[in-house]
């Protein structure tokens, strides 16, 4: 088994995958209508997990956007070229509330989504 994708709840449709797509180069690979106020939406990284994005459907879920985890990083975007990813990212309007940092695994920094969800950029140490 292996997991393939994450459910991310969002506001709106329309802005995550403009966040995503601008700031991130996600691709989108779906977005169907399921009705009038719900879509399956899936974006992908290039490899890997894909994210669904969720619109929240009631107030539990609307309190939950952002913090989906309690404020503990959620997701993990890897890179094998940290310092031009960074650049790039930073450069695109990405929030880091971290800043860059070698530990003992290798190179990371925090950023937050367009919700405020804390996402680690990390390239691995060999």
């Amino acid at each position: 088994m292996q997991l393939v994708q994450l459910a991310l709840l969002v506001r709106d449709y329309d802005e995550a995958i403009a966040w995503f797509t601008t700031k991130l180069r996600f691709t989108l690979i779906e977005d169907t209508p399921l009705s009038p106020d719900k879509r399956w939406v899936v974006l992908s990284p290039g490899t890997g997990c894909r994210l669904l994005l969720a619109k929240a459907a009631n107030d539990q879920q609307l309190a939950a956007i952002g913090n989906q985890t309690g404020g503990r990083v959620f997701l993990f975007l890897h890179t094998s070229d940290f310092p031009a990813d960074y650049a790039r990212l930073t450069a695109a309007g990405v929030h880091f509330v971290r800043p860059p940092s070698r530990e003992a695994y290798g190179q990371v920094a925090v950023f937050q989504d367009l919700y405020g969800n804390l996402w680690d950029l990390v390239e691995y140490s060999p």
